[in-house]
């Protein structure tokens, strides 16, 4: 019998990536396949970070990364479900650090934009990159359509 693989899936909080998350819990269910979910963070530009006031020192990035991403999965799957989960929080790009832990995977989940998109786009700029170069299968998931 083969070795079950990993479904890793993209969570940043946002609608599209709960529906993503969902989506890729219901899949691993009917695979067998572990659940890793990645969160990644990334310091302002230069340019904006220029026009903020000094970070405080206790200031925690990858901190507040990892609580996001912990109560995201609680407070979308329960506590006991999301405790199988297994969890990354990476520095980087989104799309790259999606990439670099899709790497030896079964299947990579997104939703079809994150906070960053731009509510007219058809999919966002993280999941247009992951299906054009992601070493393994991807997903999209959308959700519903505005009424027009």
């Amino acid at each position: 019998m083969a070795k079950a693989g990993r479904i890793v899936v993209g969570v940043d909080g946002s609608e599209p990536s709960i529906r993503a998350l969902r989506w890729a819990v219901r899949q691993a269910g009917l695979t067998g396949e572990a659940l890793e979910a990645v969160m990644s963070w990334e310091y302002p530009a230069a340019g904006w970070a220029a026009m903020v006031p000094a970070l405080p020192t206790d200031f925690d990035p990858e901190g507040m990364a990892a609580k996001i991403l912990d109560d995201t999965l609680e407070q979308t799957l329960g506590a006991e479900a999301a405790a199988a989960i297994t969890r990354k929080v990476m520095i980087g790009n989104p799309a790259q650090a999606l990439m670099n832990r899709a790497e030896g995977a079964a299947l990579l989940v997104v939703g079809d934009r994150g906070y960053s998109g731009f509510k007219a786009a058809l999919l966002g700029s993280v999941g247009l990159h992951l299906a054009q170069h992601a070493p393994c299968p991807v997903v999209v998931v959308r959700g519903e359509q505005d009424a027009a």
